[in-house]
Formats: structure tokens, sequence, C-alpha cells
């Protein structure tokens, strides 16, 4: 879709082999195995031995990688026949084709509330902020070591040092993953960003305090991560061609060993899968059983239903929503008309008046294209000859090359859609909205000689911020429906952040820049990242699961006017950083409470005891429902007209006041009845624990998909708040 042409490309999943048994029908096969087992274990020579059995002889030329720091697991080039002999075989969990997955600030933190003059403990510095993504650049001045002592004791990883790449004391180690070993000319074999993606997201999260940042003076003001004195870890496991699954799992064995506090992972798949058939959901599992949360992006899918990419409850997953600042870049036409689209354009002309031509008036006739379909100004549908020099008005929104490479100076684009984000284009361009679309249009058709230019683009104030932006994913959760994911929206689009100076910002503009301004759950997720850092640097005792249930309890409220799909958009509201570290209570779980859902959702005792490595098993004493799950939200799936009761149960941990009274608050709707018992919880210390019950009864009219709630816990200090949200079952695939 047009609309989803400036985000990060997809890439097709790599297909399993066919039945044939030569090595060139092989193709590479993830097998995951579980946990790691205790005591001395050989992975490569277990490994081996697995595959031994299967491909015989050959068994170690097929073998490309172990996991073994964190979890049991290898890599292997095989057959469908062999792979599916594999699964079958004792200890083996799932095995799964090794596809690919895509790669889903200035003002973001003031708007938030969360400056840098904000309490910080004096912790973090010891914080280790893990980035899985496409490597970084070190030489950015936001990561600077300047005033950072040594590494923290804590810090098991490494630096992988080539000629063109060095850590140092905030950059504390760097490592690269390509399972395959096919570099492009435009990578860089080593943990250096050639893209741009990860050195963006790493400066979002932990980067330090820049002054005077700008893309060719857009967006001035001072950049900074969100834990500036937070250490950062570096994992490039992108590329040219997208993310591997394999090395996604290598970087997760070793982030999780090397001692990282929180991973950040800004990919994901084309759409979610079964959680143990996910190498993000499997890391992350891993992760959390060592007291590490993964903040992870929600997808750039939407505004279409039940897109969402990452949706393990284990995880954060995140959408990305606006901010109170837009670019605006004004058309001026030869009879003084001016018009004001969007979009990011750093070429200013000065106002000098160049031609203009209407797309659909210059087909390239010798390509085969007519009027009616050069109009979109595709990609080789204009004639070079009628174009050069001149601004065209095209009638949808796209890339731009279609303009560019007929030689244009700009173009001017005409929709409706996905007009909440600025995007940059390979020459100076404009997005209106139809009705200015026409009447550029109009004059057009009025003069014989019809002249404009496209003004630079300024910085204005969005008065609506925030809304979830139009492609962020939305739910349902497609794996476990009564899961509310995204579990909270954060600052995503137009987020000005560092860049790689291997190439520019903007793809066909040969300038660069030391900074970037891009949108995508990509930049919400680091934003998310170095909240949930935050918290951990005052709270370092605290669980994952806690960490997460107080950014969600404490997440601004949104307005449901302002976003149609309510809390499928934004979970439980907009990330509120410094609200995150009194929220009061919190909804603790641990690897038992997963295990416990996990055996709910149908998983055997066999695959529980591989991902437990105990022998563990889902008897009657275990088994729990999803609504069991000590989740920070509550959510429950249901057939449209039906009355469905749902009982939740819940235990909240006291974090605030050692001697407090909370009183439940519920604030409904219409077809949605909510009864907490008890209603008033008392502490009488720290960390003491109390139970509730909620009881919600839905019935979710024909005419309404989806009804919003909340439940509160008010001490009169704290509002610890849940969303409650009823809705219509999607219908499943089978």
């Amino acid at each position: 879709m047009a609309s989803k042409i400036f985000l990060p490309f997809l890439l097709l999943l790599c297909l399993s082999a066919g039945n044939g048994a030569l090595v060139d029908d092989r193709k590479e096969y993830i097998v995951y195995m579980g946990d790691r087992p205790t005591g001395k274990f050989s992975a490569t020579s277990f490994h081996t031995s697995m595959l031994h059995q299967v491909l015989g002889r050959s068994a170690s030329d097929h073998l490309l990688h172990s996991y073994h720091r964190s979890f049991n697991g290898f890599v292997a080039k095989l057959t469908h026949d062999e792979a599916q002999r594999l699964k079958g075989m004792q200890g083996v969990m799932s095995v799964f084709p090794n596809g690919k997955k895509q790669l889903h600030t200035t003002r973001s933190w003031d708007f938030m509330g969360f400056s840098e003059h904000v309490k910080r403990a004096t912790t973090e510095s010891d914080i280790i902020v893990g980035m899985l993504d496409t490597g970084i650049w070190p030489e950015s001045q936001s990561f600077s070591d300047e005033n950072f002592g040594p590494p923290p004791k804590k810090w098991k990883g490494s630096c992988q040092t080539s000629s063109n790449f060095t850590c140092n004391n905030k950059i504390i180690g760097a490592k690269f993953y390509r399972s395959d070993k096919k570099f492009s000319p435009f990578d860089f074999k080593s943990p250096r960003d050639s893209e741009g993606h990860g050195t963006h997201t790493s400066s979002t999260a932990a980067g330090g305090l820049v002054s005077k940042a700008s893309l060719f003076g857009l967006g001035f003001g001072t950049a900074i991560g969100g834990v500036p004195s937070a250490r950062i870890a570096v994992y490039k496991i992108c590329w040219f061609d997208g993310c591997a699954d394999a090395d996604i799992l290598a970087a997760f064995d070793d982030a999780i060993a090397d001692g990282v506090d929180i991973i950040s992972i800004s990919v994901g798949s084309f759409s979610a899968v079964n959680y143990f058939e996910d190498t993000i959901a499997i890391g992350s599992f891993h992760a959390m059983k060592k007291g590490i949360l993964t903040s992870n992006s929600a997808g750039n899918s939407g505004p279409d239903a039940a897109s969402l990419a990452n949706v393990a409850p284990w995880t954060l997953s995140v959408a990305a929503s606006t901010i109170d600042r837009k670019f605006v870049t004004r058309v001026k036409l030869g009879n003084g008309e001016v018009y004001a689209g969007i979009s990011i354009n750093t070429i200013d002309y000065k106002g000098k008046m160049l031609p203009l031509i209407y797309g659909g008036d210059a087909p390239n006739r010798t390509g085969g294209y007519q009027g009616s379909n050069s109009r979109f100004c595709s990609l080789g549908s204009l004639d070079e000859k009628l174009v050069q020099g001149k601004i065209v008005l095209c009638d949808e929104l796209n890339d731009g090359f279609g303009a560019a490479t007929a030689r244009a100076v700009g173009s001017v684009m005409q929709g409706n859609d996905d007009r909440d984000v600025a995007y940059s284009f390979p020459l100076p361009n404009s997005y209106l909205d139809l009705y200015d679309g026409s009447k550029i249009a109009s004059y057009l058709n009025s003069t014989s000689i019809p002249t404009a230019t496209i003004l630079k683009s300024t910085a204005e104030k969005n008065e609506f911020a925030p809304v979830v932006a139009s492609f962020s994913s939305r739910g349902p959760n497609p794996i476990t429906n009564d899961i509310l994911k995204p579990d909270l929206t954060a600052p995503g689009v137009d987020i000005l952040a560092s860049w790689t100076q291997a190439s520019s910002p903007s793809e066909g503009d040969p300038r660069i820049s030391p900074f970037n301004i891009i949108s995508g759950t990509s930049m919400s997720c680091p934003h998310a990242t170095a909240a949930a850092a935050y918290v951990r640097s005052f709270y370092p005792s605290w669980s994952p699961a806690a960490i997460k249930s107080a950014l969600m309890t404490t997440a601004t409220p949104m307005s449901v006017e302002a976003n149609s799909d309510a809390e499928f958009a934004y979970g439980s509201g907009h990330l509120n950083p410094s609200m995150a570290v009194n929220p009061g209570l919190v909804y603790d779980a641990g690897e038992l409470d997963y295990v416990k859902f996990l055996c709910g959702q149908g998983y055997s005792d066999k695959n529980l005891s591989l991902v437990t490595g105990d022998n563990r098993s889902c008897s009657k004493a275990t088994n729990a429902t999803v609504w069991d799950l000590n989740y920070p939200s509550f959510a429950l799936s249901t057939k449209p007209g039906n009355n469905t009761t749902r009982i939740f149960h819940r235990t909240v941990t006291n974090v605030g006041s050692a001697v407090s009274t909370y009183r439940a608050v519920v604030y409904t709707r219409p077809g949605l009845m909510i009864k907490v018992q008890p209603s008033v919880l008392y502490f009488k210390s720290l960390y003491q624990k109390q139970s509730f019950v909620v009881t919600v009864t839905a019935n979710v009219g024909k005419s309404v998909n989806m009804i919003s709630a909340s439940l509160v816990w008010d001490d009169g200090v704290h509002h610890v708040r849940s969303p409650v949200v009823a809705f219509v079952a999607p219908p499943t695939n089978d």
C-alpha cells in the first residue's frame, strides 16, 4: 500500500526446503530446545550428535550455529523432511525456517514532561541497555564517553573491534551477527551502522546530551536520550536485507549472558506467530527468566485490526503516537495562492517559481503508460522530456522516485491517507489533502504557463497530540485474544535523533547529516526502553513484570474520540516516565505465572519442561486460564449480542506508602458491568501483597465492536489505572 511505502520495507519469509536430498535444496532452520541444561554442556557436540542421527557423517558440515549461553538450540541447513525428523526427536520443542524480520529526539521527551532535569538515580550509569538493531555509529556526539567511568562490574560482554570500530565507556560492548555470511557492498562487517536505524534508536534510548541538533535546521534543539547516563551494548542483527531469525536468537543468547538490564528490539515479523516459533518471543522469555525486560515495537501494519507483530505477554509491546510538533511544507502557486502540506523538506528554492505539470499529462507512452496511470507518478510512468525541470502534481502518496528518476525538481502529492506523518523524499515534496490538491489542479487547468515553488518545511504546534499514528499496528491480540496488546503507546512520529554518517537521511539525497527525522514504532520502542531503564535505575531488584506494570498503570489515558480503535491502538495509554517511578502498586509476575499461562494456552508437558529446564507439568495445580495471568490490563472477547462473564484473579504488591488504603474506582459504560471484590485493599507494609477478583459481564451489541472501561486503585495519592476492554472476537483463520 502507498501509505506504508516509507516505513521499513517488508521482507519475504524464507520458505522451507522441498523434499529433495541435494545440499542445494537445503534451507536454514532453527531448532529450539528450551532451557540451557545445567552443569557442563558442550553445545556443539550435543547438537552435532543430534544432527548425526538425521544427516549421518555430514552433520558437522550443516551445523551453522549453536545457542548455549542462555538457552538451548541450534541453526542447521536441512531439507523439509530432515526438519520434520528433527521435530519429532526427544528434547526438541520447535523447528521452523530461519525467516527474515523487518525493521519496524529533541522534542519527544519534553512533550512527555520528562526533561533532562528530572530526578535521576545515582545508579543510572550502572544500567546497561542492550540494543538489537542495525548497529551504531560510535563517533556520534550522542555516544561520547566524556565523564564516564569504566563499565559496571556486572558486564560480561565484549567488543568486536575492527579497523573501523572501537567501543568506549558509553558503548561498552558491540557484536555483529550474519549467519549466512552474505554481506552487501553497503554493509560494514562490524557493529558499525550503515543504515542509520540502530544509531537513531540507540540515541533515543540512551544518547547523551547534544545541543544545537537538527536535520539541516529542522527540529532544532537539544537532543538527549531518556537515560543519558546509561551504558549501551550493541548487537547488530539487521542488514541491507532485513533481520534473520537465527541472528536475533544469537543476539538474545549473548545479551542475556552479557548482563544487560533491558533489551530493546525495534524489529518484527509480518504478523504475530505462535510464541515458541517466534524468535523474539523465545529470546525475551529467557531474558525474563533472568530478570531482563524486553521492550519491542508493536509493528507498522496499522490501522488494520489484529495487525500486531509482537504480542508475547512477557514483553512490553509499544505503539507509536504523535508529539506536539509537526512539520509543514507549503506550496506557493504562480497566482499567489499558498497551500500547506506535510513532509520533511530541507531544500529551499528561496521562492523561485518553477514550471508545474500534472502527472496525468506526462505519460511515458514508450513505456506503455497512459495518463490514467501516470497520474500516480509511479516509477517509470512519467515522460522525462515533459517532466524534466518541473514540479509534478501526483494523485497519490508514494516514495517520490517516479518523479525523481524522470528528473523532476519537485512533486506535490494529494490524498487523505497517512496525513499524520511527515516523510522524507528524494526531492522537494509536499503532501496535500484532496481539497487543496484539487485547488492546484484547477489552477493548472486555468493558466497556460502554470508555476509553483515548494518551500522549506517549518516546525509548527500540533494541537491534537498525542494521537496514535495511522501506521501503528492495532489489536486485538491475534495469538491470545484476551491479553490486551499493545501495552502502551509512546512518541513515534517525526522523531529527531542521531544518524549514521555512511548514508543520507533521505535516499537519493547526497547530503550527510548527523541527525535524522523518521517515524515508526521503531522510534516509540526506545522511548519505552528508556522509561523502563529509568525505573530500573531506582529499583534494580524489580522484576520485568513489575517494571512493565509501573509503566502501564501510570500511563496517561488517551481520548477515544481521537483514537477510534481505543485500547487496541494505545493499550493502557501514553507513556509517562516521571510518574512510573512512583506507581503505588504493581502487578508482579514471574516465570511460574507465565508457565501457568502457557499451560492454559494448551502447551504440552513436554514443551513446558523444555522451556523451564525442569520436570514441571501442566497439572491441575499449575494450569490457569488466560484471565488469571497477573496482567496490568483486563480484556475479554465475546460474541455480538451475547452476555459473557469472565472472572479475573489479580494480586497487587504495595510499593508506595507502607501503611495505605486503596479503594477500587470503576469507570464503565453501558454494556459492561464490573464488580471488584474486595473493593478496599489495606496494606501495613512495603511489598505486602493483596489479592482481589474482578468479575466482568459484557454485552457487546451488534453495532458496537468494543466497549472500554477502567479500574483504578486510589489511595488519594496514587491512581493505579488498568483498562478493561470487552470486544467482539475476530474470526479465526481455521
